[in-house]
């Protein structure tokens, strides 16, 4: 991917949806629900203090994030659906093990 995000903002590739409702029914494109799951694809340099210094964000390319049904911008790059959200809208890191 040729495109870095700036200060405390957050690139994530949303999780892919269930084709079928518990009941077995098979939904189409236009009325599944956008999953709030994701995985972090990248991540900016971090955001600044009131002194100047250069504050980390805690979360990491490869980890899957929970966030909220509204939270970020969707683009497309590369020819891909991304999300570029701040890190302060994702909720949490799920745990993998």
């Amino acid at each position: 991917m040729k495109f870095r995000p700036l200060h405390d903002r957050v690139v994530i590739r949303r999780a892919e949806g269930d084709l079928k409702s518990k009941g077995g029914i098979i939904i189409p494109d236009n009325a599944k629900e956008k999953p709030q799951e994701g995985t972090v694809v990248s991540v900016g340099p971090g955001s600044r203090d009131e002194s100047g210094k250069l504050v980390s964000l805690d979360v990491k390319a490869g980890e899957v994030v929970l966030f909220g049904k509204w939270s970020g911008t969707e683009v497309k790059i590369d020819g891909e659906d991304l999300l570029i959200m701040k890190e302060t809208d994702i909720m949490g890191i799920v745990a993998t093990k």
